[in-house]
Order: C-alpha cells, then structure tokens, then sequence
C-alpha cells in the first residue's frame, strides 16, 4: 500500500497532520502492538536515528516514562492548572548520524555505521509506523531491512537483519580493483530494497527464500562485474588465502562460515593476466596453497595424543559418532593450524583470536575460559566418553566439540593467531542471538557458554524428577546438602564440579510474614557496583509546625526500595524525634499533586524530574484535619503595568488544625503561624532610620518587626499558638480563599466564619506587595529535582570502591522489585517481598561478574568507577555461612575487560599463565606481556578467581593481606 503525501507542508518541511501529541503516540503504540503480535519472515522494518527518535517520544509525553495523557489526566484530576508545557515537535526525520556515505564504493544503498546499538544509536520501527512517521515528519534517508528467522538448533528466533553480510570482491584480473558485495542471509537485493523504498513505503515482499545460497552469491557476482555465468569461479579468500571453491550450490551462505569483510577472489576462465600474481604456475596449478584436507588421524579430537608438554599435537575431524558431531566442511586453514605443534622454544597458551568483526566481545571471554586451570587440562585430555549427545537441553555435543577444538588450537599454534570462524557459525547456529556482526556482552555469551557446555557434557543421561521443597523448619545444613544432592542427580559436569557453587535465599512475605528459604546453585556472582544498587534522591523538608525554614536533604535509599526507606533515611539526616513523624508528596504545578501514604509503594514510581517535599509533623496531629496553604500572586500585564489574574507559586504548605469546629480565626492563626520563620527581620538601627540593607541583618541585634518573636527551632506549637493568634489580627493583612479539592469556588475567608470540616481544608493565600516586604517567599520557590538529570560534579580524583563493597552490596537484604513478585503460598498471591542471600557453597573457580551497564526503558548507561580487587589472596572466609572446612581464600588468574561507552566499547582480556607466574594482554590478534600492577583498571568487567588451597599456619597473614589492599 502506498502512504499518499498529505500535500500539506509548514516550514521545516514536515506534514502539518492535525494531531496532538497524545494521539500520534498512541496511533503509533497501536501500530508497535499490532505488529509485535503478526512476526512473520518477510516483514520490513525501518533503522530510525536514535538521536530523532527520543526528541519525537518528548514531544509526545514519553520522554519521562509516561505519556502525556496519563501526566495531563492526573494533574486534571487534581485542579485546573495547565500542564507544563511539552517538548517542541522535532523537525524531519534525520538519520544523517547513522549512515556512511558510500558513494565512492559504487554501492547503490547507505551503509549503516559500523559498532551502532540499538537503543542507544538506532531505534527498529516496523514499516506501518515509519509510514505514519514519514507521513507527518518527512526526512529520511530511509532504511529498510528486513525480519530474518535466524535457525537455532532448540528454537528459532525473529532477528531484523540490521548488518547485511558485506563482502570484499577480488577480481584476479586486477588485484588492485575491489568490490562491495553486499547480501542478506535471506536473499534479497539490499540496494533495490532501498531504491524501491524511496518510492513506495509498502511495497511486497519480494526475493525472498530459505537462504541466500552459493548460487545468488555467484550470480550477483557476475552480475557486478558482467562477465557470463559459468566462465568464472569465486573463492573464499579469507585472510588473503584460498580456502575452498565456492562451487555453484544451493548451500546457503550461512553453512560457509563467511565473515563481515572477507575477501573473496574471482577468477575468469581462459585468462591468464592472474595466475602469476596469486600463486599459480603457468598450467593453473595451485603453488604454495594451504591444504584443503589436513592429513588425518585416527585418533577422535576429543582424545588426541599428547606430546611432552602435555599439549596436544594433531587430532581427526572423524568422530565416528554420527552426523551431529560432524564438524561440516569447516575451515581448511583453521584444520591445517590446529596439526601444527609448538615450535620450538614456544609457549602454549599465547596464541590470539582474529576479530572477525565485532567479535572482541567473544574474544575476550574465550581467552579467559581458556585459561582457566581444569578446563584446559580437562579439554586437552581425552573427553571424549563424557559428551552427551542425547540430552535435550544440550547441543547434541556439539558446542563441547567446537570450544574443545578451538581450546587445542590456541595451546598448540604457539603465537600463531586463530581466525575463530568454525566456532562463531556453531555460536550463532546454537546461539541465534550473537550471530550477525553486532557487538555483544561478553558475560552474556560466558553465562551461555558455561551453561552450554555443562550439558554437552552432562554425565547424567536420564535426569529424574525432583520435587523442589521448602525448608520447613529443617536446619540450614541438611536442607542445603539435601539440595545439592538433588542437584548433582540432574546435573554432573566438569562445569559443576569446578564453577558451581550454592547460596542460601530467604524470602519474607510482607503481608503474613511467612519466610521461605532455599538453596540453589549458581555459576558466578553478578555483584551490582554501589551506584546501580542506590539512588540518591533530593527531598525539601518544611517544618508542620512552623518552628524551622524549609531546607533540602540529599540521601541515599535503595533503587528498588519503597517509600519508608526514604523516610528511614530522611528521619536520620534531620534527625526526627521519636514523636515526630514525615509525610511524603509530590509538588506539581505548585500543588499538592499527590500524598506518598502508602509505605510500601516503591520508590521507581518517583521519577528524576518530580519534585517531593516532606512534612515535617507532629504524631499527636495524626488523624486530625490537614489544611493545604497554596500560595497566589498578582499578575500584571505586560502593558500599562494593568492588574491581571492571579497565578500560583512556590510550593504548599500543610500543617494540622484542632478537633474543635472550625472558624476562619483557627484558620487565620494556623497560616501565621506556618509563615513566621520567612519573616524578615531587621536591626534597630535600621527600623529607626525606615530603612534595611537586603531585607537582613547579620551582625546587629535582632529586634522583630512590631513587637513580634519569631518561634526556636525547637518551640512549642502549642505554646506558640496564642501569641501567634493574637499577632494576627493586628500585624497578618493577607486574604485567605477556601477552595474546594479542585481549586474552584473560592470564597473569602472571615475570623467569624465556620469552615465545614473535611480530611483536607485547602486555602489560597494572596500575596501583596507588602506582604512580600514583611515575608522571604524564596524559601518556598525553586524546588530542587529529586535527581537532577545531566549534572555533574567535576571529579578530583577517580571515584573507586572496593570488591567487598559490592559483595556486600549482593548480599543486603532488599524488597524485590515490582517486576518480580513472589508467590507466597500463604497469601495465595504475589507480594513484593524482601529477599536476602547468602553464600553457602563456594566452587573452585569463582567468576565475578561487575554489572557495570544498567538498563531502563528510557535509558542504557555504563559505570566507569573503579572496582578494587584483590589480585592474590581474596579471602572470603566470614561471607560464607556454611562450615564445610573448605579453603574460602581466592587468587586472580585472569579479567574480561570493557572500554569505552555503550555504543563503541571495546573488549580484552588479561589472563596468567599460572606455571610460569606471569600475565599476559590479549587483544584480539595482538598478545603482548604486561606486569602485575597494570592489570587493575576501571575497565575490569568480569574477574576469574581460583581457589587457593590452605596452607598451614598460613590463613592469619593471608587474611591481613587480603584486607591491606583496601
């Protein structure tokens, strides 16, 4: 179908729709809803500038979290007030910062910048909503690609294929002439797809089939270079060599393992300008070639023979185990490497991975799975008898196989670098989600990887079922070995014997107190660094009773905490007496827009941008009458300085009046009071004179204005509350205004009145010109944010915080977030429940993960704060709560490091190589020595400890040592 032009224009060249913001949101939340539940192959979606896309998601409302007709809805309910105004409606859309022009490439498509996020650079709308888009902004260019089924071997799963495979054409004829071909897995023309874009937003599907095959990518080859099909032959020319003919096929392209970039080499029958300058005699025999075919062995790879070191020197590809170990054609040169033995005089173990685009994040976990102790030891044995090929779970042995032969390449290449490319197509066939050339988190692929293998090499062929029990009451030590019996009956590999370990959960209901505690097993510890586990959060207190100024407090709560932290926290920085208590609201608009009652509402309902204030009361108050004290100005025209309406500002005040009835002196009285810390005061001197310098005297003595006495901080109010009342009439000239709940029907307020009594009384107070002159109204204005959003302090030094801080950080007790609700089976319903967790089992190999990026739904940042590790003796004897008389002492012995920020971040690895004491970087290709004190940085992301036996009348000086690095 296609989108007609609305003919109707503004300025900045986009469609002048009569939408408001609220409805384009919610046609185009319509439209995402409708597509997310019709996902087919085939379906198109647009790339749309992430930069464009947040201005438009502020224009309509969703910028802060919710739309603008939930923020519009609630401020109505509350008053009449005119919502704040929205954000400017964007202009064109503009994806200018995502694209590389590539004209000089002879491409007829815009490439997409390479490293781009999605969430954090770019954004996939579905091709209904870029139409509606298109439609009111204009802009573009436009970028479509197209939803893939990326086939995993459990499951398969939709991808939208932003990177198309890009390939490098070598024409033999002209070793200097280079060509971009570019295909989709599932074949289609991404050029035309673009063109046909420009003219029509909702044109078919076209091209479309199970896979692009040898045969499209040969034909497209012809096709660009215009030479006849069946005159010429291409090859894959990965890293300048002749791998394998790429016969004309129908194997799709994914079966050949074809990476982002690589080369491939055309050569055209009958011409003979080509074969001197790739390797070719004059007859078109191949010279000096790697060998398609390594000589075999037969010997299965999982159990080659061992050479002195105890690495091994050659291993088959024939399994003799069926067709779901066949390696498939594979890599010749990664074959031909992988017989190679250590030269000489080489190490083992130093051999680094080619980047094979955007792949550093796999990289770098590889190098330190390698280089962990058991794992290379079990790997370069013979494993062969513990691959389970029948486990439902697993990958029918064949991850185990492919980490196996990648794990012997790097221990036997010496410093030769292994291009991984047999490997990543076994990842993304296994793992639909890391295939494609985006980059990746390394403690995703490392959490699969170790979960992989553990059931490619499951001992357990049959696992039983177990029914999982509560404690019941049971001591902690029989329920936790009881569960892990439980555990080793299903699950029993190397992985759990060396990576897994136990702790102890306790759940408590918040509603009947019921407390469940379990132990389950875990594979590493994702420890949340302090700033992810926190918030700070900036809250104005005012005094209830008038007897203080009103002054902002910052403090620290629980992210997911509810609102009686905040309170806690708050009441310990004012230091609340035992008979004072804090009532939490929100000020929007200069109103009261809602009361935080609730204590258990949770905190994540408070958002950055609000602002909450808190009330500082009396507890003998509770229950009594609140009266609301909003303030009112004067406006004045802009012209002939004309009186105009009134406007409200600066922020309510909200105090209790008595049981008693009501009468406009009670309310008179109680304003007087709550105003009585702004009041100016001047000296003598100046009273004397009819004059005052700034409103304040700072070094004079203090003489109130007609008599009166400002109250302590700490007076009474019921001592205060008579002189107050008797001031009033004489000195208080402000007219008060009953409203009701919305703010209408205001009427003046008497001494004589009676005032019908309700939960709330709210009050308008006018200010005049004088009352100003008597009164600071600053206290009340300027409100400070709960957060504020984009400022920040200039650091002095780089903020660090110890590893045990975080540990310590995991294992306070928190109330569960909204999101993940327990089930109590007392309640029969789901409650937000505390948790708290507890070591009680540590395994061999600890792996630590540092969650350094946090993710919300309108935001991605990543935490560079420096984490101090110990690299030698981490002790964590007192956090583990179990006494099984293991050594609970930790060595470093290898770091999956990050760089950068989220959209072009870098991974590498530092590993030891234990027998000789020494550390190593490993970056990518690039394997270079470095020295001990070089290996702590901020960038440390994942750290691999292994356990470090106890030593006699060693444990005291390891202990201080361990705690001397922080």
């Amino acid at each position: 179908m296609t989108i007609p032009d609305s003919g109707c224009m503004m300025e900045n060249g986009a469609s002048c729709l009569p939408h408001p913001p609220e409805e384009e949101d919610r046609i185009v939340m319509d439209l995402m809803n409708k597509s997310e539940s019709n996902l087919k192959e085939g379906n198109l979606y647009y790339v749309i500038s992430n930069r464009w896309f947040t201005s438009w998601k502020k224009y309509v409302g969703r910028g802060s979290g919710e739309s603008s007709t939930d923020r519009q809805l609630s401020v109505s309910q509350q008053s009449n007030v005119v919502p704040s105004k929205m954000a400017d409606r964007p202009g064109p859309i503009d994806n200018s910062d995502i694209v590389v022009d590539r004209n000089d490439c002879g491409c007829n498509d815009l490439e997409l910048r390479r490293t781009l996020h999605e969430g954090v650079d770019y954004v996939l709308v579905p091709q209904e909503v870029w139409g509606k888009l298109f439609d009111w902004y204009k802009g573009g260019p436009p970028l479509p690609r197209k939803l893939i089924v990326q086939e995993g071997l459990k499951h398969n799963q939709f991808n939208v294929e932003v990177y198309p495979l890009c390939l490098n054409l070598i024409d033999s004829r002209d070793n200097n002439s280079q060509s971009v071909v570019r295909l989709s897995k599932k074949f289609y023309d991404v050029g035309l797809l673009v063109f046909l874009s420009h003219f029509n937003n909702g044109f078919e599907v076209f091209g479309m089939n199970d896979g692009a095959s040898i045969q499209d990518l040969y034909e497209r080859v012809c096709a660009i270079k215009g030479i006849e099909q069946g005159k010429a032959c291409i090859w894959d020319f990965f890293n300048k060599k002749k791998h394998e003919s790429l016969t004309v096929s129908n194997r799709t392209l994914e079966e050949l393992n074809l990476q982002m970039d690589q080369h491939i080499l055309l050569e055209v029958h009958g011409d003979g300008h080509y074969s001197s300058q790739l390797g070719m005699d004059s007859t078109g025999n191949e010279l000096a070639l790697v060998p398609l075919e390594p000589q075999r062995s037969s010997v299965t790879i999982a159990g080659g023979p061992t050479m002195s070191n105890g690495h091994s020197s050659g291993y088959s590809f024939n399994l003799n185990r069926g067709s779901a170990l066949s390696t498939g054609s594979g890599d010749a040169d990664d074959r031909y490497e992988s017989y190679n033995s250590v030269r000489k005089g080489e190490r083992g173990g130093l051999a680094g991975l080619q980047n094979l685009g955007n792949t550093c994040f796999m990289n770098s976990a590889i190098q330190c799975l390698v280089h962990t102790p058991p794992l290379f030891e079990y790997f370069l044995q013979d494993y062969t008898e513990e691959i389970n090929t029948e486990n439902p779970l697993g990958m029918n042995g064949e991850l185990a196989l492919a980490f196996g032969e990648l794990l012997r390449k790097l221990w036997s290449s010496g410093r030769t670098t292994i291009p991984p490319r047999a490997f990543k197509g076994k990842l993304a066939r296994f793992a639909p989600q890391f295939s494609g050339y985006n980059q990746h988190d390394s403690q995703e692929l490392l959490a699969f990887l170790l979960d992989g293998l553990h059931e490619d090499l499951n001992r357990v062929k049959q696992k039983p079922y177990i029914e999982t029990k509560d404690s019941d009451g049971q001591p902690d030590e029989e329920v936790a070995d009881e569960c892990w019996k439980y555990h080793k009956a299903r699950n029993d590999s190397v992985i759990v014997d060396v990576c897994q370990g136990q702790y102890k959960s306790t759940l408590v209901c918040p509603v009947c107190g019921k407390i469940s505690i379990t132990f389950d097993p875990f594979m590493y510890l994702s420890l949340p660094l302090p700033s992810t586990v926190t918030r700070t959060m900036t809250v104005t207190m005012f005094y209830g009773d008038g007897s203080g100024l009103p002054m902002p407090y910052t403090v620290p709560v629980l992210k997911h905490g509810c609102c009686k932290d905040l309170i806690q926290a708050l009441g310990a920085a004012c230091c609340l007496k035992g008979d004072e208590s804090l009532l939490l609201a929100e000020v929007y608009e200069h109103r009261i827009h809602r009361y935080l009652e609730t204590p258990s509402e949770p905190l994540a309902s408070i958002k950055d941008d609000e602002h909450i204030v808190a009330y500082r009361l009396s507890k003998r108050g509770t229950g009594r009458i609140k009266l609301e004290i909003m303030h009112r100005v004067q406006e004045k025209c802009a012209s002939d300085n004309k009186v105009g309406g009134r406007k409200l500002f600066g922020a309510p005040l909200v105090t209790y009046l008595g049981d008693d009835a009501l009468k406009g002196a009670d309310i008179t009285g109680a304003v007087s009071r709550m105003l009585s810390p702004l009041r100016r005061t001047y000296s003598s001197q100046t009273k004397a004179h009819g004059c005052k310098e700034n409103g304040f005297v700072s070094d004079a003595i203090h003489e109130p204005l007609d008599g009166y006495n400002a109250p302590s901080a700490s007076a009474d109010p019921s001592i205060n509350n008579t002189q107050q009342e008797e001031t009033s009439s004489g000195d208080f000239s402000f007219q008060l205004f009953l409203a009701n709940a919305s703010g209408l029907n205001c009427k003046l307020i008497e001494e004589d009145s009676l005032i019908k009594s309700s939960q709330y009384v709210k009050v308008f107070l006018d200010w005049s010109e004088r009352e100003h002159e008597l009164y600071d109204s600053s206290y009340l204005k300027d409100l400070p944010e709960v957060h504020k959003t984009g400022f920040t302090v200039k650091k002095t030094r780089q903020e660090a915080v110890s590893l045990f801080s975080c540990l310590e950080a995991f294992l306070t007790e928190e109330p569960l977030g909204p999101d993940d609700m327990w089930y109590c089976p007392r309640c029969k319903e789901h409650r937000q429940a505390t948790k708290k967790l507890d070591l009680w089992k540590l395994p061999d190999i600890l792996v630590v993960h540092l969650k350094r990026f946090s993710y919300s739904r309108y935001l991605k940042n990543k935490l560079d704060t420096f984490v101090n590790f110990p690299i030698g003796n981490l002790d964590l004897s007192k956090y583990v709560k179990s006494k099984d008389g293991q050594s609970h002492v930790y060595e470093l012995y290898a770091i999956s490091n990050h760089y950068g920020g989220l959209g072009g971040g870098h991974y590498t690895a530092y590993a030891k190589l234990i027998d000789e004491n020494r550390w190593y970087h490993f970056d990518d290709s690039h394997v270079s020595s470095v020295s001990e004190a070089e290996i702590r940085t901020a960038a440390a992301y994942l750290l691999f400890y292994q356990r470090v036996e106890s030593k006699p009348n060693s444990g005291a000086g390891e202990t201080s040592q361990a705690k001397m690095d922080f």
